[in-house]
């Protein structure tokens, strides 16, 4: 089996190098590999030559453009990456009959009540990122081919920037920290959100039937300013210099705190769906940021 990775060096791509090459003939490429396998997703018919060139049983999609705020201010651009070169893979699997592998977001909501929203749930994104998520979601589904989409929320890894860092550095510099306290979710790192892919993958391939849209976070929820305490005082009890006090990290409501996207209030997403079809357990978000900050911290 051939397998074709886009977007290898973000934080869920660098996970899946690691979680799919036991699956077979992995070809891993982003916007810097070179020709053939550059990986253009600002140009995305150009795609279509890069599918041709591989030949891959599987295309799985890592690459999109996250910049929620920046998004606001380059629509055509977040179109390209999010929803028209998922079209053009989408359509290339078809025609190939390989499976599509995608990722999606809990952007696609519209972020009220206080329920996990359900695959089935009306969506009604607030930003110019989750309107092109979910643009390219649909176009997965109508495009016909074999697919897996996974609909994912307030992604970490140990590699690159994430909240955590951000915090643990504010923290060791300020008295004081506000943190928002009224958006609630899941943190889940790309270690998880790979591991998974390959396990869905291997039993979807076996399964066609078990193709389609699932949601998968962490277990549990928080919201931002308790995910900032549990990171701060992890760091603390590890010895790690920390200037702000216990107390003096303050909750915030939104509101207070204006940016140019919208962020929904309520990101929690149900993984039923995912839980049962695969048979899969997933652990508590706690577990996976205690042993990101271990990692991080220990360098």
């Amino acid at each position: 089996m051939k397998i074709l990775l886009l977007g290898k060096n973000g934080q869920v791509g660098w996970e899946l190098q690691r979680a799919l090459a036991p699956l077979g003939d992995l070809v891993a490429c982003d916007f810097d590999s070179p020709a053939p396998l550059t990986a253009d997703f600002a140009h995305p018919e150009s795609l279509a030559a890069l599918v041709a060139a591989v030949q891959p049983d599987v295309i799985v999609n890592a690459a999109a453009h996250t910049a929620v705020d920046k998004a606001e201010s380059e629509p055509a651009l977040a179109e390209a990456l999010n929803a028209t070169a998922p079209a053009v893979l989408a359509r290339e699997a078809a025609a190939r009959g390989a499976w599509l592998v995608h990722y999606s977001t809990d952007y696609v909501f519209d972020g009220s009540g206080s329920s996990p929203r359900s695959e089935d749930a009306p969506t009604g994104p607030l930003s110019v990122y989750g309107r092109t998520k979910l643009a390219g979601e649909q176009a997965i589904a109508a495009s016909g081919c074999r697919h897996l989409t996974f609909r994912t929320s307030w992604v970490y890894a140990a590699r690159g920037g994430n909240f955590a860092k951000t915090m643990l550095k504010l923290a060791a510099e300020r008295d004081a920290l506000n943190v928002i306290a009224d958006q609630w979710g899941a943190p889940t790192s790309a270690e998880l959100l790979a591991d998974v892919t390959a396990h869905a993958l291997r039993q979807a391939m076996a399964q066609p039937e078990l193709g389609g849209l699932y949601h998968c976070v962490a277990g549990g929820e928080t919201t931002w300013h308790a995910y900032a305490q549990l990171v701060i005082e992890h760091a603390r009890a590890a010895g790690v210099p920390i200037k702000v006090a216990a107390d003096a990290v303050r909750p915030i409501p939104t509101s207070a705190y204006p940016t140019p996207a919208t962020r929904p209030l309520n990101s929690r997403l149900d993984t039923s769906r995912l839980r049962n079809a695969f048979g899969l357990q997933l652990p508590d978000w706690q577990a996976g940021v205690v042993r990101m900050l271990t990692e991080t911290l220990n360098r």
